[in-house]
């Protein structure tokens, strides 16, 4: 959530005051649809937004808009009345029961604690959130929550291209796609919920996989050894990312259809395309599923996919720079020369992704990459990740030598070869901390 945020503001989660989940973005917050909108921009969501908790409130109320013109909100797949059950409610209301395979945060204890067995409203939900088995789709493919997510996707594409709408759902399409418009520019995210436990994926992405030809983690002695008593057995491990990889290869079929669309329209040589995310998986790494603490890279380097109108950019140029969640808000705003304000801490991208970067002084580039959580804050550099932690009342710290323990499972902290490295990492934490605070304005000199 805290990332979420940092996406769509080009601010760190300290700024905000949004430092882990379940605290709901003020209304007025200033959005990267807010800063467009000035500038004649027409904007949508679609999908997953998770700007509120979503786990105890009444998804049928009004949404606060955080700048969209376009909000079809679906924070989860198929638990909640929300966009996505209306649109399957629309185009094939005989497979409602069918797609609420997605487990709501918190249900299963809610429901033991009401003494209600589950499935009894006629739903049958996975009973962990992390099961240890993928689950088929139950509709057909065409009604999953990713589809839905590219279909409406579509949609707003086709309404600002002065086309007709059309798709599963085209009957509230029109008034969904706020007008129509081929002149005016436009911001819309897709907002998948995959790939993202509980492992729900249509059968004919399941196949595409034999779990038995999956590279399963190196552990480390220690760590092997209590495998057996966590759960975590070769299986569990194959099933998890049999699981993931469906649904990643979903994503990317639907994200395909969308490229294909922009092709079809002539919009693709007008338009910039960023695809990223905002967590990794555990996947059985340490022994844990989801994301979390100390942001590894397994959770914490993520894909940051950027597709350039011709002339822009080279067609294609991988990038090993550090870059931040806070990156792309500046960047997406240099390409539609729109000013940053004041208070967006990320850093354009565009020198770093410049043909001649490689002539760029090391100054101009990332020396470290930050991670914030509530009680604790990671530091990415090139070679080490230093962790300082205060949760238990005291300051605990860790550091881990990414050239020789990628996997992180060797706190280097303690040893005294890394004096050095370790107390150039605290001060290049304190310096972040410091530079980065954003105090009211001051108004009069006392």
């Amino acid at each position: 959530m805290p990332s979420r945020v940092s996406f769509l503001t080009g601010r760190y989660p300290s700024a905000l005051g949004i430092t882990y989940m379940g605290v709901p973005v003020p209304p007025e917050t200033a959005t990267l649809p807010r800063m467009l909108k000035p500038y004649g921009y027409a904007s949508a969501n679609v999908g997953k937004l998770h700007f509120l908790p979503h786990a105890n409130r009444d998804h049928r109320t009004i949404h606060p808009d955080y700048g969209f013109d376009v909000l079809e909100i679906s924070d989860e797949p198929g638990c909640y009345e929300d966009a996505y059950r209306a649109w399957v409610r629309r185009v094939a209301p005989e497979h409602l029961d069918a797609i609420s395979c997605g487990l709501p945060p918190m249900a299963e204890v809610w429901r033991r604690a009401m003494g209600i067995r589950s499935g009894a409203d006629g739903v049958v939900h996975p009973q962990e959130r992390f099961p240890k088995e993928p689950i088929p789709f139950r509709a057909p493919s065409h009604l999953t929550h990713t589809a839905f997510v590219a279909e409406r996707t579509m949609d707003f594409i086709r309404s600002r291209s002065g086309g007709a709408v059309g798709g599963p759902g085209a009957p509230g399409a029109a008034s969904a796609a706020g007008g129509s418009s081929s002149l005016q520019p436009w911001l819309c995210i897709a907002g998948f919920y995959s790939p993202h436990s509980p492992w729900i994926a249509p059968q004919e992405f399941l196949d595409l996989y034999d779990p038995n030809t999956f590279r399963l983690p190196d552990f480390p002695a220690d760590v092997e050894a209590r495998r057996a008593q966590a759960g975590s057995s070769d299986e569990e491990l194959r099933a998890a990312r049999h699981g993931y990889y469906a649904m990643v290869s979903e994503v990317d079929h639907h994200c395909g259809r969308i490229l294909s669309l922009l092709e079809e329209l002539g919009q693709a040589q007008d338009t910039v395309v960023v695809f990223t995310t905002d967590h990794g998986d555990w996947l059985g790494e340490h022994l844990r599923h989801g994301k979390g603490y100390p942001a590894s890279d397994v959770v914490s380097r993520v894909p940051l996919l950027m597709r350039w109108p011709a002339g822009v950019r080279q067609p294609w140029r991988a990038v090993t720079e550090l870059v931040e969640a806070v990156d792309v808000l500046p960047t997406l705003l240099e390409c539609a020369a729109v000013p940053a304000p004041p208070d967006v801490q990320g850093r354009s991208l565009h020198r770093v992704l410049d043909e001649r970067s490689a002539q760029i002084s090391r100054s101009q580039a990332r020396s470290s990459a930050l991670t914030e959580h509530n009680g604790w804050k990671a530091l990415r550099t090139e070679r080490h990740r230093y962790v300082c932690d205060v949760r238990s009342g005291q300051i605990e710290e860790h550091l881990w030598n990414l050239e020789e323990d990628p996997g992180e499972y060797a706190d280097v902290a303690g040893d005294a070869a890394y004096a050095e490295v370790l107390a150039e990492h605290r001060r290049l934490l304190v310096e972040r901390v410091l530079t980065q605070e954003q105090p009211l304005p001051r108004v009069w000199a006392y």
